[in-house]
Parts: C-alpha cells; sequence; structure tokens
C-alpha cells in the first residue's frame, strides 16, 4: 500500500513539531521544507527525527530540504510558513509580509502538487487561509485552515482541568475566527454526555470560555519570547490524519463558506466534516440569537482583515 506523502512547509517550531507528530504516528512520509536562507536547518531536524525513529518505533521516512521539486505529488502540504508580529511592527506589516509568504507557498504547491490538500496553520489564520485558496486557485474544499481544532483543544483541557476529569470525556465545538472573536457554544458542549451548563455556573463558565479566547496569548506571556507550538502542531496533525485516513472527523475547522450560516465567501471557523476528498461537508448548526450575533461578529472581523489584505497585496 502506497505511503501518503505529506510536506509541511515552514521547519520552525509549529512545523517542525508538526512533521514529529505525523511520522510518529505513520501518517505517511514526511517533507520538511524551508527557504534557501535556513539551508541546512531543514535538513538536520528530519534527520534528527529519522534518528528517533528506532527508539519510538515508525517506519515514515523523513526528509529536509529547500527545494518544492522534492515536495512534488504531495497528498497534503501543512503551510506553517510566516513571521511573527516583531516590536514595532504594524498589524498591517505583519498582513503584507505574511500574505506575501504564504502566496508564494500556494503558488509554488499549485505547481508541484496540484491534487494535494492545503492545511493552513499561518497567522491571522482566516485571512492566510483566503490567500491559499486565491493564489492556488484549488476548489475551497482542498483548502482548509486549522484553528476550530486548536481552540476547541483549548477548551476542552481548560473545561478537563476545571472539573478534574479526563479530557477524553470533554466533547465541545465552537464557531468563528481565530482568536478574540472565536465563538464557543455551551449548548454544543458537555462532559460525559453531560451539559456543560449541569456542571459549571455560567459566570465560571464564561472565565473559562475567556481564558480559551486567550490562550495563545497567555502562553506567550509565560515563554516572554517564541509561542505556542505543541498543541498548534498537535492539531494540524490531527486534520492531516483525518484526510489521510479518510476519517471523516466532524471537527471546527477554518472552511470557505458562501451560502453557509449566510457568510458570503469567506473562511470561518464552522463544524466540517474532514475527510479524504479535503472538506467534505459543512455542518449548519440551529444558533440561538446571542450566538449567531457573536458569530456575525467573527465574520465581520474576518472580512475587514481580507478587506484589508486585498489592499496591500494589489
Amino acid at each position: 500500500m502506497k505511503r501518503a506523502k505529506i510536506t509541511v512547509v515552514g521547519a520552525g517550531n509549529v512545523g517542525a513539531t508538526t512533521a514529529q507528530w505525523c511520522a510518529a504516528a505513520e501518517l505517511g512520509d514526511v517533507v520538511l521544507l524551508d527557504i534557501p536562507d535556513v539551508e541546512g536547518m531543514p535538513q538536520g531536524k528530519a534527520l534528527d527525527l529519522m534518528q528517533a525513529s528506532p527508539i519510538v518505533g515508525f517506519d515514515a521516512d523523513v526528509r529536509g530540504t529547500s527545494r518544492y521539486d522534492d515536495t512534488a505529488e504531495s497528498d497534503v502540504v501543512v503551510i506553517t510558513a510566516g513571521i511573527p508580529r516583531k516590536p514595532g511592527m504594524s498589524r498591517d506589516d505583519l498582513l503584507s509580509t505574511n500574505a506575501r509568504i504564504v502566496g508564494s507557498v500556494a503558488a509554488q504547491v499549485a505547481r508541484t502538487s496540484p491534487e494535494s490538500i492545503l492545511v493552513v496553520v499561518s497567522n491571522p489564520l482566516d485571512a492566510m487561509t483566503q490567500r491559499a485558496l486565491q493564489v492556488s486557485g484549488f476548489p475551497p474544499r482542498r483548502v482548509v485552515g486549522q484553528a476550530g481544532v486548536l481552540d476547541t483543544a483549548r477548551f476542552r483541557a481548560f473545561l478537563a482541568m476545571e472539573l478534574g476529569v479526563s479530557v477524553e470525556d470533554v466533547s465541545a465545538m465552537l464557531l468563528g475566527g481565530h482568536g478574540d472573536t472565536m465563538v464557543p457554544l455551551p449548548s454544543c458542549t458537555s462532559v460525559g454526555g453531560i451539559p456543560v451548563a449541569q456542571l459549571l455556573d455560567a459566570q465560571r463558565l464564561e472565565q473559562i470560555i475567556q481564558r480559551t479566547r486567550d490562550g495563545g496569548a497567555e502562553i506567550v506571556g509565560l515563554l516572554k519570547t517564541g509561542s505556542a507550538y505543541y498543541a498548534p502542531s498537535a492539531a494540524s496533525a490531527q486534520m492531516v490524519e483525518a484526510i489521510v485516513r479518510d476519517k471523516k472527523r466532524l471537527i471546527p475547522c477554518a472552511a470557505y463558506c458562501d451560502a453557509e450560516y449566510g457568510v458570503g465567501g469567506y473562511y470561518v471557523g464552522v463544524p466540517v466534516v474532514l475527510g479524504a476528498g479535503g472538506v467534505e461537508r459543512i455542518v449548519e448548526l440551529q444558533l440561538s440569537d446571542e450566538e449567531r450575533a457573536a458569530f456575525q461578529q467573527s465574520v465581520d472581523a474576518v472580512r475587514t482583515l481580507v478587506e484589508t489584505m486585498a489592499r496591500l497585496t494589489d
């Protein structure tokens, strides 16, 4: 049986750890790619991972490269490339720079792996996924953003910590953009099948929801330099697994919504069925008036970001 070929673009912390999770789970052979300016870095990390294979016991091939031709005919391409916001850098500068980086990656992937599925991790997530769609020319079902899996994982972890239960028994769902405008859905959140509202009072639940929204910023504040990468990379690997193993996972991802939820042609976090075809179905939930208002606010924020990106990249 032919192994899947998985390319991870960007060999920084998120990219390299995504490669590690994918290899350890034997999801396929992994190519770790970064720019020629850091020649040797992706090769070194890939070699280090290969030397771990006898210890961990995985039979995936891992190789590093700076050449897109080495990634040809990939089944899944995870895009983690981009820069973090630096001191003195405006929000527009970050948006413009990462849009150029992600656009360049999408163009190369469209040339070398025209049948692949793109999983975008670069920030600002929703806008970068839109950029990858625009430049690649892929159908929307084959371009998906990783946000909801990470945000839901944070929500589930905080609930498990609060209630002293296994994370395996916590099920949750959220909608909207990645970050401050995410919309956790307590109505779709349960612990061992028990609605979370029966286990926590409204005030404490709202505090946990806010901590989820601030989950990435909390880690940045603790680290002082750098940002989260274990959970983001694990979330990316879970999406890769759903695709290469055709798991049909019903999970929240940044998906292209047009008529769905009345979004009108933007990427935003919604429940999807993720499988070998990419986003195989978008699941529309019945939202309360309060949930719908919060979701619309999130959509509006994404729309503004995309419009700004279009102005900066024209």
